[in-house]
């Protein structure tokens, strides 16, 4: 029989793992890579980290940044913050009067010395502390611009010493520290989950050579991602920032590495039975593929849900990951498997599956598992249920209202520092002032609206560096709040500031600034978990009756979803009070944690109950439920734990948002591997049994006798 006609069978399979087809295959992803590795190099270059990348399109402080360019540049102060407790001496206040001199001869990385604002003392007699505020231009560069900015204006100041503290801090200097923190994030991320990765498949595969194979085609797979989102981002408007592609990285490692389990797991088993190689491929794509496809287009669907998102970094999060996840899918399903079939059985070595051994998937701990389960599974299933449902009421402790720049990093940057040293000596806002834009009419009685706000320096208002007076008609100015910016006290400012400006007749004014974004993009971020989470779920639940062709089976999937996440979130909610200390999480940390847990952790859910299907088509339901978790036992909880790794390499981070969805995430993705998956799935679909298929004939039928596919034969053996 020819190779043709041995395709007719499993022929999508036989393109990838055909005799020929491999080396086609092969050589057709080694011209992708030698045309896409240049520009992946090149993704950080197209990264977009202004602010209008991050902030709600619509909103308010969105507005009145855009209105502000026709004034002036967009700029950032960098407040340099000079300080002794028991007074600055004459030497001291020398050496900040030739600073200031040589900061206003400052032109680099955007810097416009020139309107250098100070020195600005806490009080006229003995003073004990000195502000300089120092502008920064902002351009599409965004962060990758004032990190040199402030290392331009820390050569001039130089640091502390000789007991006065010297400091940069307000939004230049805190946007430099965020700037550090993400330095190197594709890198470092690379590497950890690297690492991770080669760790994880040394413990599941038990072979040197065999974890090359993964690596190389989610390599691949990660390269051609980064290029084709930057060619995207340099030439269809796609935005990409630091968060975008930080969690590019991850997700194409973490899910690519388990679709490369799932499916040699099954090439594995098949191998044992079938002594051609390039056979055995073709069943175990033709027979896994399904699963694995429905597992990618899960997570394909769920993150271009978020395209309906408020908030501008989210949205962009969307079509980034939907990218990476849909190249990683390919790569699996194609390079992947043709590397196999190319390298044959030694692959595997030390622990080659030979033809005709028996699987040790039939007497392992899983087959044990399952068979324990099947005797009392009613009470199984509602004391793991009952226990799940204890945990998620750590949520009472979760605090998903942002957290202050303060307490946002893992250590404490020199601008957080300055940040509590200036707030002992001047009013806690300054240095990031409101803005407000109104009508030239009724600007005056705008100002006084302002002036007379609680929570604002009355004699504060003025207009900011570098700004044109007036522009068609409209004026800018600032005005500084009494309490820290990134407080919940100064959004209750903006907040009161905001009606009342709104208030004066034909003003068309308008409030924004630093402290006016963080609001706005607290109330998006709101909207959007509010929209987006419900909208995954539909997505997951129609993606799984799809596969199934069942309604019970999904509906139960879905549930068990839902109470694994509330369960990641309330025993993490407790750890980050009790055991990390953080302050509390972002707005947007349960939504990120639910569309990637429940995005990615439903893979196992799909490979294990696909399994089972098909299981049942041949003996029962219930014998089907026992088989299918014997045989994807081992595989799904490596595939976890090869997940959970990758998500906590986000702990390599100094920022505490990443940790904390690292930590959620993994401890999520655990979570249903070893208990959503093994024990409540198993146990629920024992316990409902045949009825778990309804309405597909399964429900009535149950199996019991159902044909074998036929197994394609091949004339050469090529084992």
């Amino acid at each position: 029989m020819t190779e043709a006609r041995d395709g007719r069978g499993k022929g999508v399979a036989y393109l990838v793992c055909g005799r020929r087809a491999k080396w086609l295959v092969l050589v057709l992803w080694v011209v992708v890579l030698f045309l896409t590795a240049p520009l992946a190099l090149k993704l950080s270059d197209a990264q977009d980290n202004d602010a209008q990348s991050w902030l709600p399109g619509s909103a308010e402080s969105t507005q009145v940044l855009e209105i502000s360019e026709d004034f002036r540049p967009e700029q950032i102060p960098a407040v340099v913050v000079y300080a002794r407790e028991s007074g600055l001496t004459a030497e001291d206040r020398a050496r900040i009067d030739e600073d200031v001199r040589q900061l206003k001869q400052l032109s680099d990385h955007g810097i416009r010395g020139a309107e250098t604002r100070g020195p600005v003392y806490d009080r006229e007699a003995d003073p004990r502390a000195a502000q300089v505020l120092v502008p920064i231009t902002m351009d599409e560069e965004g962060w990758d611009r004032i990190a040199p900015a402030v290392d331009s204006i820390r050569d001039v100041t130089g640091e502390s010493g000789g007991g006065l503290a010297v400091h940069i801090t307000g939004p230049g200097g805190t946007s430099a520290d965020f700037s550090e923190a993400f330095e190197g994030i594709d890198s470092t991320l690379l590497f950890a989950a690297m690492g991770v990765v080669i760790v994880m498949l040394l413990i599941t595969y038990r072979s040197p050579t065999l974890l090359v194979v993964p690596l190389l085609a989610v390599i691949a797979a990660l390269f051609t991602a980064q290029a084709l989102i930057y060619l995207l981002a340099e030439h269809g408007g796609l935005t990409v920032n630091g968060q975008s592609a930080g969690i590019l990285t991850v997700l194409v490692f973490g899910a690519g590495t388990d679709y490369a389990l799932l499916l040699v797991a099954r090439y594995r088993e098949e191998l044992r039975r079938h002594e051609d190689r390039h056979e055995a491929m073709a069943l175990a794509l033709h027979r896994a593929g399904p699963a694995v496809i429905a597992s990618g287009a899960t997570v394909v669907l769920s993150m271009l849900v978020l395209l309906v998102a408020e908030m501008n970094s989210t949205k962009s999060l969307g079509p980034v990951a939907a990218i990476g996840i849909a190249v990683a899918l390919l790569a699996m399903m194609t390079l992947f498997p043709a590397l196999l079939v190319i390298f044959g059985r030694w692959i595997f070595w030390p622990v080659i599956p030979h033809h005709g051994t028996a699987d040790p998937a039939e007497r392992g701990v899983w087959a044990r598992t399952g068979r324990g389960i099947a005797r009392r599974p009613r009470m199984i299933w509602a004391v793991t249920a009952a226990v799940l449902a204890l945990c998620s009421l750590g949520m009472i402790q979760l605090r998903a209202e942002g957290i202050s720049n303060a307490d946002a990093f893992t250590d404490t940057p020199d601008s957080i520092v300055g940040q509590e040293v200036s707030e002992r000596y001047f009013p806690a806002g300054s240095g990031d002032p409101l803005f407000i834009v109104s009508n030239r009419a009724q600007a005056e009685e705008v100002g006084r609206t302002v002036a007379t706000t609680p929570g604002v320096v009355p004699d504060s208002l003025g207009l900011p560096p570098g700004a044109k007076p007036e522009h068609e008609g409209r004026v800018l100015f600032e005005a500084t709040m009494s309490d820290p910016a990134d407080s919940e006290a100064a959004k209750q400012t903006v907040e009161r500031v905001r009606d009342a400006v709104h208030a004066v007749p034909d003003a068309d004014a308008k409030v924004g600034g630093g402290t006016a974004a963080l609001l706005d993009m607290d109330r998006a971020t709101t909207h959007d978990n509010v929209l987006i989470i419900p909208l995954v779920l539909v997505v997951v639940l129609l993606i799984l009756c799809a596969l199934l062709r069942a309604l019970i089976a999904p509906l139960l999937l879905v549930a068990t979803v839902i109470l694994s996440f509330t369960a990641a979130l309330g025993i993490s909610a407790l750890a980050f009070r009790y055991a990390f200390d953080y302050a509390g999480e972002t707005t947007d940390f349960p939504l990120f944690v639910f569309v990637f847990l429940v995005a990615l952790g439903i893979d196992y859910n799909i490979f294990l109950t696909t399994r089972i299907r098909e299981e049942a088509a041949r003996q029962g339901t219930r014998p089907g439920v026992v088989t299918g978790l014997a045989a994807t036992g081992a595989v799904i909880t490596s595939a976890g734990l090869v997940l959970a790794g990758t998500f906590a390499a986000l702990g390599t981070l100094p920022l505490v948002a990443f940790a904390e969805i690292g930590f959620a995430v993994a401890l999520g993705v655990l979570l249903d591997t070893f208990v959503v998956r093994s024990v409540l799935v198993t146990s629920l679909f024992l316990d409902v049994g045949p009825k778990v298929w309804w309405p597909h004939r399964l429900a009535r039928e149950d199996g019991g006798g159902a044909p074998p596919e036929p197994v394609p034969k091949v004339t050469r053996p090529g084992g």
